[in-house]
């Protein structure tokens, strides 16, 4: 079996594929402190939780933002299945063109997501992934990566206004029903929430007006089942995109 690593600045995803098909996934915190032997105590239990173990794994794939844990598990994969850790990046084929003005820059994940979105919607194609930034990424009619737009993510916007308004306690992310809040819990959701699915919704027919066509829109990240209903752009949610992204690579790489 597959298993495939996106370690992100907050959380890392999970997954284990038996050919095409996801069997298992999971999430756990990307804490730049973990050793690759707390890596393996968690693997090990989220293996175990899902009728697995280190002996049916024997290919790994992963993009990484988090250069710290990258060393981490490559070393755990090692130890656990005696496999090398395929890592996304510089030499790995993606069978995507990239247009940035320095490929090196575009972090992994936003290029996997691309492959995946082009392999599942075709080109153009729109990809937004509400994470601890909010990204959006797009893919031009002719299939080449052109770049995209990076914003605070709505979790981090919040930790941003409670830290610094001595007066705000912290709410849930819970979509409001409207925007003209009537308490403070309400007016808190609104802003946060409302107001990053505007953002997301301004950016995307911006990017559609520069691509001169209106590309499908796919949602991927965390909080993507509540952030795509308030936005009026987003078509298709698939909070699996980067997983699918890696094992695509993966078979590109064999």
């Amino acid at each position: 079996m597959l298993l495939a690593i996106d370690v992100g600045n907050t959380q890392t995803v999970l997954g284990l594929f038996d050919g095409a098909e996801l069997v298992a996934h999971w999430r756990i915190s990307s804490s730049p402190a973990l050793t690759a032997d707390e890596l393996r105590v968690k693997l090990e239990a989220l293996l175990r939780s899902s009728g697995h173990a280190w002996v049916d794994v024997d290919e790994a794939v992963m993009s990484s933002v988090v250069p710290r844990l990258t060393s981490a598990w490559e070393e755990l994969v090692e130890a656990g299945c005696g496999c090398r850790l395929m890592v996304v990046g510089p030499g790995i084929k993606t069978g995507l063109p990239i247009r940035y003005d320095n490929p090196h820059e575009v972090g992994a994940d936003r290029i996997v997501n691309s492959v995946a979105a082009v392999a599942a919607h075709g080109a153009p194609v729109i990809i937004i992934d509400f994470g601890t930034a909010t990204t959006l990424d797009v893919v031009g009619p002719d299939g080449a990566y052109l770049g995209g737009a990076i914003a605070p993510g709505v979790e981090t916007s919040a930790e941003a206004l409670f830290a610094k308004a001595a007066r705000l306690s912290k709410v849930d992310l819970e979509p409001p029903s409207r925007v003209i809040g009537t308490n403070t819990r309400a007016s808190v959701q609104a802003g946060l929430m409302l107001g990053e699915a505007a953002m997301v919704d301004g950016l995307v027919r911006r990017a559609r007006d520069e691509l001169g066509v209106a590309a499908p829109v796919v949602a991927t990240g965390g909080l993507a089942p509540r952030m795509a209903p308030l936005c009026e752009t987003i078509g298709h949610v698939d909070v699996d995109l980067t997983l699918t992204g890696l094992r695509i690579i993966r078979d590109l790489n064999l």
